[in-house]
């Protein structure tokens, strides 16, 4: 076992051929007696300290062939958020709760690889230095306020917690499933259905770590009430209502249904030419918005509910698609 900050060399050798760096080089940590999480070498990618011949290595690249890798097995200070200047869309506001208007493109909270520039950044600097943001027990100095998240890519609504007791009221009500969010998505393809419900297991993809996957071994369950709103040539737009909150569980669901996001290079691959593919393009980012959140207010118990219309940029690809052969058989508006 190095010592904690010490460089270790590991070799990796044609058995590694083709693997992603990040599970090649946690095995050959592993194999020389170095203690090492998943999360702990996500923390050294993003650091820089894993290199080869002096160059940083990217985590999903592949291996093409055997390289030494240097890994600084020391982990960075802990992550503290502090306020930044940025745009904020703020929806509702009171003493215990802040309601915004993520746009798209904008990490939740810092994090390795994206320290500043979030939407906690900007949260701290709209309510000034003389307020401080709650951190639940158990979660990192880095995620002040925050009791739920929503991808970068996707835009919408989230609440923020401005007092502890806010923060543990929310969190309860995310637990019992007892919030109302329903999302908009552009797909590719058309369903031949209306509406149908969606449950199936949630795990870690086992080919690509940044995916999830509907594995039904797993007693973790995602559940989704999916309804169609508007139907055109080759596309559908979506209206998905969350039951349980797992992560990129509407991603999910779309690829898993063979509706993916337009756009989600991550759960879909792209097609290879024609007009979706151009308007994916133009649009930069996967069709996903957080149109409706809906919550007991944690202090009086009054119920809330708040609705986020359609930003530019999916307006302009719902216009796109409408603007071609447009194919509506009853769908509830646009």
């Amino acid at each position: 076992m190095s010592p904690q900050g010490a460089p270790v060399l590991v070799r990796l050798s044609a058995s590694a051929l083709h693997q992603r760096y990040d599970r090649a080089v946690l095995a050959a940590l592993v194999a020389v007696g170095v203690e090492c999480t998943r999360s702990q070498l996500v923390r050294w990618f993003a650091a820089g300290l894993v290199t080869a011949r002096g160059k940083a290595l990217r985590p999903g690249a592949c291996v093409r062939g055997a390289t030494d890798v240097e890994v600084v097995a020391v982990d960075p200070p802990p992550l503290r958020a502090v306020a930044q200047d940025l745009p904020l869309a703020v929806v509702f506001e009171d003493p215990h709760i802040l309601v915004v208007n993520k746009p798209a493109g904008m990490v939740v909270h810092p994090g390795p690889g994206h320290a500043h520039g979030t939407l906690v950044n900007a949260v701290l600097h709209y309510l000034g230095a003389a307020e401080r943001l709650p951190v639940l027990p158990g979660n990192p100095l880095h995620r002040p306020g925050i009791v739920h998240r929503i991808d970068r890519d996707t835009s919408g609504l989230l609440v923020i917690a401005r007092t502890t007791a806010a923060q543990e009221g929310l969190a309860r009500q995310f637990r019992d499933h007892s919030i109302e969010r329903s999302y908009l998505g552009f797909v590719r393809g058309t369903p031949n259905w209306e509406q149908r419900e969606v449950e199936t297991g949630h795990a870690r993809d086992p080919s690509d770590r940044r995916r999830f996957t509907p594995d039904e071994s797993q007693a973790r369950r995602a559940v989704t009430h999916i309804e169609v709103v508007r139907r055109y040539s080759a596309a559908t737009k979506l209206r998905f209502r969350l039951y349980t909150g797992r992560t990129h569980q509407i991603r999910m669901h779309a690829r898993h249904l063979g509706y993916p996001l337009i756009a989600d290079t991550l759960y879909a691959r792209a097609a290879p030419g024609g007009r979706i593919s151009r308007l994916a393009a133009d649009l930069g980012r996967h069709a996903l918005h957080a149109e409706v959140l809906g919550f007991r207010h944690p202090k009086s118990g009054l119920e809330l509910r708040f609705e986020s219309s359609l930003p530019p940029d999916l307006q302009r690809l719902a216009s796109g698609l409408a603007s071609h052969a447009e194919v509506d058989r009853g769908g509830a508006g646009a």
